[in-house]
């Protein structure tokens, strides 16, 4: 490993850091130089202090949120893929159902939500369809276009050595298809975090099983604002865990062959 590869590794993770470092420092001084008040702007030190005090209804609050987002995200994926691989058999299929992928991607769900909790008595299982909706069509279009995206030469010569449809799914569009894949793990994690969050906001389910979009609505309500920074501040550090997850996955599945990964290291 030569040292400039050394190097640009270490400015990727300095740079950000220290960046981040410059953000939190000059958001501290200017709140306690204006004098801005707690309810209005918190500093973050008012945070830090209201995530250690809060910590383990916050956490818990996270889990159910990061559950439901698993859940609904392993669900877009396999929905989502098995879609891609149904409407590569056949241009007509794709032609006819696609539209209908697009309008799921186009319709806002805070509009369908409450339509799904009316209709889905478990909570829980309504929020995570909620969350899958919002989720599902950039694995559906990722992974189409991959099984689509085929060396011509490549798909010429499994046509002249005769191999059969499965036998050309397996070895050539499947591995061709990977990197769009990961780039729609990347986009469907994000998503099904997101939708998770904003189904939570239209439930307003609370007790044990609330997330930490009802802790934001519970701490607004009750004027404690540094906690709802708190509960957005997880959040936030949520989505960040799950690109960096979808990241080591797509660099542990392509890292060693394909030249998405292996340019990045050049």
């Amino acid at each position: 490993m030569t040292p400039l590869i050394q190097s640009d590794r270490f400015v990727r993770i300095v740079a950000p850091f220290f960046v981040g470092i410059l953000l939190v420092g000059g958001w501290e001084i200017s709140c306690r130089v204006w004098n801005v008040p707690i309810f209005l702007f918190p500093k973050p030190s008012d945070i830090w202090t209201s995530l250690n005090s809060d910590w383990s209804g916050l956490l818990r609050a996270m889990m159910v949120t990061l559950r439901i987002t698993f859940q609904a995200f392993f669900m877009a994926v396999l929905i989502g893929t098995l879609i891609a691989f149904l409407f590569v058999q056949s241009r007509f299929i794709e032609v006819s159902f696609f539209p209908y992928a697009v309008l799921l991607q186009v319709t806002p769900i805070v509009a369908i939500a409450p339509l799904i909790i009316i209709l889905v008595k478990n909570t829980q299982v309504a929020l995570t369809v909620c969350a899958t909706l919002v989720a599902l069509f950039p694995m559906i279009s990722n992974t189409t276009i991959g099984l689509r995206s085929v060396d011509q030469g490549l798909q010429n010569l499994f046509k002249m050595n005769r191999a059969k449809r499965m036998s050309t799914l397996i070895r050539l569009r499947i591995p061709s298809a990977l990197p769009y894949f990961f780039a729609g793990l990347r986009i469907s994690s994000g998503l099904a975090l997101i939708g998770a969050v904003v189904a939570e906001f239209v439930a307003g389910t609370g007790g044990r099983s609330s997330g930490l979009a009802y802790e934001i609505l519970q701490s607004g309500f009750q004027l404690d604002i540094p906690r709802m920074f708190a509960a957005l501040f997880l959040i936030a550090v949520s989505g960040i865990f799950l690109f960096l997850l979808m990241a080591g996955l797509s660099k542990l599945a392509l890292g060693g062959w394909h030249e998405s990964e292996v340019k990045a290291e050049t």
